[in-house]
């Protein structure tokens, strides 16, 4: 008999640095989650990925076991990695925080793709110009 879905999780968490304390621990363990468990299989799946917030959709079944996949990065921390930046800008349509380049640009799409639901990669590339618009970022 196959196994009953009971639970859809999402969290984001740091690439290879996931621990048992909040906002992690709690979120699993309501979900009935091992939460050692999970953290050391999602360390050892993201170890080449450090540095980035990787987002997670974990699927819990009736039995307690669980089957997590792993997503690409925020689109806009892409961004903000790519022009060296911390934030985006407060003000986006009058003060800029920074310039991505085309070949930025078309980096951050290819990296995203698996994840946005456009049919090649200059629409993928509108898309992620338009999240850098929004954070205050030209795309010369």
């Amino acid at each position: 008999m196959a196994k009953k879905i009971i639970k859809k999780v999402k969290v984001i968490a740091p690439a290879g640095k996931a621990t048992p304390a909040p906002p992690l621990g709690p979120t699993l363990g309501q979900a009935g989650v091992n939460i050692g468990d999970f953290t050391k299989k999602f360390n050892e799946a993201t170890k080449d990925m450090a540095g980035d917030m990787i987002p997670v959709v974990i699927t819990v079944y009736d039995d307690r076991s669980y089957d997590f996949v792993l997503k690409t990065p925020p689109t806009s921390s892409l961004i903000l990695k790519a022009i060296k930046k911390d934030k985006g800008s407060g003000k986006p349509n009058l003060t800029k925080v920074g310039t991505l380049s085309k070949a930025d640009l078309k980096g951050i799409a290819e990296r995203k793709m698996p994840d946005l639901n456009a049919n090649d990669i200059d629409a993928a590339m509108k898309i992620v110009a338009g999240t850098a618009r929004q954070m205050g970022v030209d795309v010369k």
